[in-house]
């Protein structure tokens, strides 16, 4: 039997184009080249070969920071074509051995960390004019379509051989893992049958075929690929509001201090309390002279408090997901002054049609949007010396419970809540929902309510009147009511609590981002663990051996 390798002791998401090992960032004007060539010794852990332009987290670590410095560093590219390097092979997806060594865990979060990238991709397709080309020049199979379905458009070379596959199903037992089913269906409007044909076939489909499945959106012969790609990217161009000429932001590396139990960073930190399975996470306030134009928000550029502070932060969570398994429960705290956040949101709100302070607001959007589909359990705490206000008041939204200290005999040291235009839909979760409409289920009674308090401090009470915080104790009830829930928390089964919370934070409003993760949470994360996948004679498992699966053939 093999036995799963035990990822390296710490994953480090930091890395910069002088790094890649994987990826080729080409930029030509308007237009930005992703080319795949993927080193087949490069695996972020031992124990296979990366064989046949197949990724692993190490690949997509790249290509998350890849497209970080288009969108920054370059904001003169209006559409990225991501391609591959290598002849007649596009991707051939997940590397399939890695999967086979990986515990459980690696599995599920190595698929999670993917899906957001490719969600990326699509969020600045949306919010940023930023269009992806697929120029698919070559066998392009499971995770390497569901890359190019995260592309707006998809190019296929019609040279008789080259096809796109999801052959999961069939050859491994398990599901596509980013993403796949949902957008052939909810995005590519792959019509049920050809999509049960496609996702239950090995060879996959190409050509014309391709097309009329709606499976992509173009085919070119090999003399007229590079025309159409072209093409493609250019005509997606038109429109983008990115600049033409702008001086684009370098991105540095997240400087951070690492002991066992801490990170820090410039604005925020974390703390974890291994006796108590908890990590506080506390973002920290800006100090000083703020930029409040266009000019000094350029020169501060990545120093710049509310892009520092999404960077820092992404980097906390994903330490945290990747390093931190069983420290179940988030602890999220502020700590600063509350008009400084506020006035640094203003600054936000009056230039968010600039390029840079648009890419910034994604940035905060994305990584807010992180801790929504992270499966740790979030309580915000609200104490004295807090800044939940305007865009970190989100994080008490983002919560699973918020607890906000009552002291209505020392209005001093009371801490307060402050609402302004960032809580209505500038930094919305990955359902398209603000969290006060997800918290209110899109009542209107509520919502007016709390938009008639923009601009107030509240304290505990107007909070708890509001239904913006879940329970206000005093300061007689505070420490032991905290540790209780914490406690409890703590004794609960983690599987069902990531169930749990995946229910609920995402209620009513379902769109394609959210059925993408709860399948992976629900269906992928059960079908990971099940003897057909991983058992001895699971497809996994034997993968490759000249073995053939063995299934239980009880439907479940």
């Amino acid at each position: 039997m093999t036995h799963p390798v035990q990822p390296p002791s710490r994953v480090d998401y930091r890395t910069d184009p002088t790094q890649y090992r994987h990826w080729k960032l080409a930029v030509d004007g308007a237009v930005a080249r992703l080319s795949l060539d993927i080193a087949e010794d490069g695996g972020i852990r031992p124990g296979y070969k990366l064989k046949l332009n197949s990724y692993d987290l190490g690949v997509d670590i790249e290509l998350h920071d890849a497209l970080n410095r288009i969108r920054f560093e370059h904001p003169q590219v209006r559409s990225v074509i991501v391609t591959s390097a290598r002849d007649r092979i596009f991707c051939s997806g997940a590397n399939i051995f890695m999967l086979g060594v990986s515990s459980h865990a690696w599995k599920v979060n190595f698929c999670k960390f993917t899906n957001e990238t490719r969600n990326g991709i699509e969020d600045s397709s949306k919010h940023s004019g930023l269009k992806f080309v697929a120029a698919v020049n070559g066998a392009c199979a499971g995770g390497g379509y569901e890359l190019a379905l995260a592309c707006d458009e998809i190019v296929l070379v019609d040279d008789r051989s080259s096809a796109v596959s999801l052959p999961e199903v069939p050859l491994l037992g398990v599901l596509p893992g980013t993403g796949g089913l949902t957008r052939v269906t909810d995005k590519r409007h792959v019509r049920h049958d050809l999509a049960d044909i496609f996702c239950t076939s090995v060879e996959g489909v190409r050509g014309q075929r391709a097309v009329d499945w709606r499976l992509v959106d173009r085919i070119a012969k090999p003399a007229q690929f590079a025309a159409a790609v072209d093409d493609t990217a250019a005509r997606l161009a038109e429109g983008s509001p990115r600049p033409s000429h702008a001086q684009g932001v370098a991105l540095p590396r997240v400087e951070r201090e690492e002991t066992a139990d801490s990170l820090r960073y410039a604005h925020v930190s974390v703390d974890i309390d291994r006796t108590r399975r908890t990590a506080t996470i506390t973002l920290k306030v800006p100090t000083g002279v703020q930029p409040t134009d266009i000019a000094s928000i350029e020169a501060a550029g990545a120093a710049w408090w509310p892009l520092a502070l999404a960077r820092q932060l992404d980097d906390a969570i994903l330490n945290l997901r990747t390093n931190e398994l069983d420290i179940g429960t988030w602890l999220l705290k502020t700590e600063g002054d509350a008009q400084a956040v506020l006035a640094s949101d203003a600054t936000l709100i009056a230039h968010q049609d600039h390029w840079l302070v648009r890419e910034t607001i994604g940035a905060l959007r994305r990584t807010f949007a992180r801790l929504d589909v992270s499966s740790r359990s979030l309580f915000a705490l609200v104490e004295p010396g807090s800044a939940f206000a305007g865009s970190l008041a989100e994080l008490a939204f983002a919560a699973d419970r918020t607890y906000m200290l009552a002291l209505p005999d020392d209005t001093e040291r009371a801490p307060n809540i402050t609402l302004n235009e960032f809580n209505f839909g500038l930094l919305p979760m990955v359902n398209d929902q603000s969290r006060l409409q997800r918290r209110f289920y899109e009542e209107a009674a509520p919502l007016e309510a709390a938009r008639a308090a923009v601009g107030k401090a509240l304290d505990a009470d107007a909070a708890l009147a509001l239904g913006l915080v879940t329970a206000a104790p005093d300061d007689i009830d505070w420490d032991d009511e905290i540790r209780i829930a914490i406690e409890e928390r703590a004794a609960m089964s983690p599987d069902a609590l990531t169930g749990l919370e995946a229910n609920l934070r995402f209620a009513s409003k379902e769109n394609m981002a959210t059925r993408i993760f709860g399948r992976l949470t629900a269906w992928q994360n059960w079908i990971f663990n099940r003897p057909n996948a991983v058992g001895d004679k699971g497809a996994l498992k034997v993968y490759g051996t000249g073995q053939k699966a063995g299934f239980d053939l009880n439907r479940v």
